[in-house]
């Protein structure tokens, strides 16, 4: 069955819904994602490689969690199901870090992203995760380009960096 998904403007408000398949494909349908980047106490960060199966960066490396906000569903409850989905854990301590417009050819989202840290265990699905683990920050800056590494964890890589050095200075 195709999902519903809901058409939002900049500010995240619904005008509209659509199937999945309408959406991705259709860079001009801005629908809700969230993502959750899961570091571990040394501030490494989880990346999940995505399974081949994937319509988006098939094989490529990429946030820790990340997913549609289905019709009627909060940005919470999303999370908190897709972190399930795709970790199979119940992150405690999650915190709001930012929202921004991602786009390229195939699609155009409305990301809303959140930290947590998480030791493991981790339990994914295989179908929809070839494999999980933590990279060094200096691990992800040397991938940055070559393609390992999905065009959208890489744009939000640098938006944590960014926020990450801009809440240093701040304290």
């Amino acid at each position: 069955m195709d999902e519903i998904l809901e058409i939002v403007n900049e500010d995240g408000q619904v005008i509209g819904r659509a199937p999945r398949s309408e959406i991705h494909g259709n860079n001009k349908l801005l629908h809700r994602v969230v993502h959750l980047l899961v570091v571990n106490r040394r501030g490494d960060i989880l990346l999940q490689k995505r399974s081949m199966s994937k319509d988006v960066a098939p094989g490529r490396w990429d946030t820790s969690v990340g997913g549609h906000i289905g019709e009627g569903e909060s940005i919470e409850d999303a999370l908190k199901r897709e972190t399930r989905e795709e970790l199979g854990i119940e992150p405690e301590g999650i915190r709001f870090l930012y929202k921004y417009i991602h786009s390229n050819p195939y699609e155009s989202e409305l990301v809303y992203t959140h930290e947590c840290c998480h030791e493991g265990p981790f339990k994914f699905d295989p179908e929809e995760i070839e494999e999980v683990r933590f990279w060094s920050i200096d691990e992800i800056k040397r991938a940055l380009g070559t393609g390992v590494l999905s065009d959208n964890f890489e744009e939000e890589f640098q938006r944590y960096l960014s926020q990450k050095t801009h809440s240093e200075l701040r304290t």
